[in-house]
């Protein structure tokens, strides 16, 4: 069975377009109108090896936010959507991502339940600005609205950095290294679903 999605989301404040195969190869195309926004969205489907391809745009001359946002809620639902009832994934996994002076850290559990703890970014990273558009407040903004419209459990800790743009892209990285095992199919639970409770 396919794990794919497709999601196309319309509000006054943006247009997103969004396709996702879970078992790709991490192949890409992203064009959601903010540039490094853009970066970091091919670091995510590149590490996780999650073909992706999005294509959004919005109010970006009033401000980035709303498009970034929405598109983080789609790839959130559409991941919610590709896993299905989560028959025979691995479930919880965790990965730690050098990049430079920069090391970040992610723990995630695909647990139906939506929940999210950011730590360890430095002071004053919120106010930086990345690719002369989005601000370090952004990263915990996007994590948060992929984990709560997938329904996950994601626990993401900045263990060093000094650079906003590899402190940002650590942490895409780590989770999308993350997801990729935690998505991945675990041979010896082929058909189960990994929970005592028999759902997720």
């Amino acid at each position: 069975m396919a794990r794919t999605a497709r999601i196309v989301r319309e509000t006054s404040e943006s247009h997103i377009e969004l396709e996702l195969d879970l078992d790709g190869t991490g192949t890409t195309d992203i064009d959601t109108s903010v540039p490094f926004f853009n970066h970091m969205m091919t670091a995510l489907g590149k590490h996780s090896l999650i073909d992706l391809k999005i294509k959004a745009w919005g109010d970006t001359d009033i401000d980035v936010h709303h498009t970034v946002e929405d598109t983080a809620i789609v790839f959130g639902e559409a991941l919610r959507q590709a896993l299905g009832d989560k028959r025979g994934i691995r479930r919880f996994a965790d990965a730690t991502v050098p990049l430079d002076e920069a090391l970040a850290k992610a723990v995630v559990d695909i647990s139906g339940r939506p929940y999210v703890v950011c730590t360890g970014e430095p002071e004053g990273y919120e106010y930086c600005m990345m690719g002369g558009h989005f601000t370090g407040s952004l990263v915990r903004h996007v994590m948060e609205s992929i984990a709560l419209h997938a329904g996950i459990c994601l626990h993401l800790d900045v263990l060093a950095g000094r650079d906003p743009h590899h402190i940002a892209e650590a942490e895409f990285k780590a989770l999308a290294r993350a997801l990729r095992f935690a998505i991945e199919p675990d041979p010896r639970i082929e058909g189960l679903i990994p929970s005592t409770k028999g759902a997720l």
